[in-house]
């Protein structure tokens, strides 16, 4: 299946999660590696500070994207409840990864299915690509404040350089300031000099020194967090949870910010001026941005019925009252309740609805109510 990746990158030193309060009290249901070593399958539910402080989930960063995955399935409308976070056992995941979670949910079908793997990967992705293209991928972190330290250096002495190695001084002064000055150190005592390339240094030609240097950040390998998910899989549960059936008729409960079509229009029946005023609305929709269907086959019944298979949140009825009140209904898809709007306030009102900041019930709160 496509995959849908996220590698996210944090300081190994510095692991805490700094958004975990967004959601140390969400309730994540897992089943634990040392559970299903026994054969035991249970979901056992804690909240995400708990599974922190337990020491169950070992990564503020890996619980807090599994906490985000959870609420993500809710908003495509796959309930809590049918869902689990099942860890990996050792011999389950890669060879480098700390820890590892799936998520899955549960289908009257086909049982537990993978949707997304959760993964602590340590720095493992990032060492291997520095090794084989030979590209520095640490990252410089700055600190808030210097820290001040004391280290050798290999200080080269140009008055007995110079003479000795004439034209090749520079070779000689370029080699020795990437000498270890320990390693310098060590060499005259054990052997009196010290080897750099082809050039044999002899202690009047150095002096070791300790210098007092700021240094204003360090460079380390980032560690990775990896959600992953399976886009088809996300689109097959989003769908089978969607699909449902009301009085023998089938309706597809999309969430209303990913339904492909937002609103429909309607003439109540096939007469000149009604569709004529309908359609004006339609362009009026359309040229808001909202996805709109025009229909006008059929008794309106059918229409409203077809509407509610493609999972279409909202239908617009143009009637008689309309061409008398410029006004028009507004039906829901889920609970088929209606109410009647002004067509001036219509693209406000849908607007708000389509962004989430008001549901169908404010709205009917609002307006009036068609029985």
């Amino acid at each position: 299946f496509t995959i849908i990746d996220l590698e996210f990158f944090f300081d190994p030193s510095n692991p805490k999660c700094s958004r975990i309060k967004e959601v140390e009290d969400e309730l994540l249901r897992l089943v634990l590696a040392e559970n299903k070593l026994r054969g035991i399958f249970d979901i056992t539910e804690m909240t995400v500070k708990e599974a922190l402080n337990k020491g169950i989930i070992k990564n503020e960063w890996l619980a807090f994207f599994m906490a985000l995955a959870k609420n993500f399935l809710i908003e495509l409308g796959i309930p809590d409840d049918k869902q689990r976070f099942i860890e990996k056992l050792e011999w389950e995941r890669a060879h480098y990864s700390v820890q590892g979670f799936d998520q899955e949910v549960y289908l009257d079908r086909l049982g537990w299915v993978e949707v997304s793997g959760h993964n602590y990967r340590t720095d493992y992705d990032l060492k291997r690509h520095m090794l084989y293209s030979g590209v520095d991928l640490r990252v410089y972190k700055e600190f808030s404040e210097p820290i001040y330290v004391e280290e050798k250096v290999v200080k080269p002495l140009m008055s007995t350089i110079g003479p000795q190695f004439k034209n090749l001084s520079g070779e000689v002064v370029r080699l020795l300031s990437k000498a270890d000055p320990d390693e310098v150190e060590r060499a005259f005592r054990e052997k009196g000099y010290y080897q750099v390339g082809e050039f044999r240094i002899l202690p009047e030609h150095v002096k070791i020194v300790k210098e007092k240097k700021a240094i204003k950040g360090r460079k380390f390998i980032p560690h990775v967090i990896e959600p992953s998910f399976g886009s088809e899989r996300l689109l097959y549960v989003t769908l089978y949870y969607s699909y449902r059936v009301k009085d023998n008729r089938t309706i597809l409960s999309l969430p209303v910010d990913i339904a492909p079509i937002q609103v429909a229009v309607f003439p109540l029946v096939a007469r000149k001026d009604l569709k004529d005023k309908a359609l004006q609305i339609y362009r009026t929709l359309l040229d808001e941005g909202f996805m709109v269907e025009y229909d006008e086959s059929a008794s309106i019944g059918r229409r409203y019925a077809r509407a509610d298979e493609i999972g279409v949140p909202l239908a617009v009825t143009v009637d008689h009252k309309t061409l008398e009140d410029d006004t028009v209904t507004v039906r829901d898809r889920d609970s088929w309740r209606q109410f009647r709007i002004s067509i001036e306030k219509l693209p406000v009102a849908m607007s708000k609805y389509f962004k989430g900041k008001t549901s169908f019930e404010e709205l009917v709160s609002q307006f009036k109510v068609i029985e």
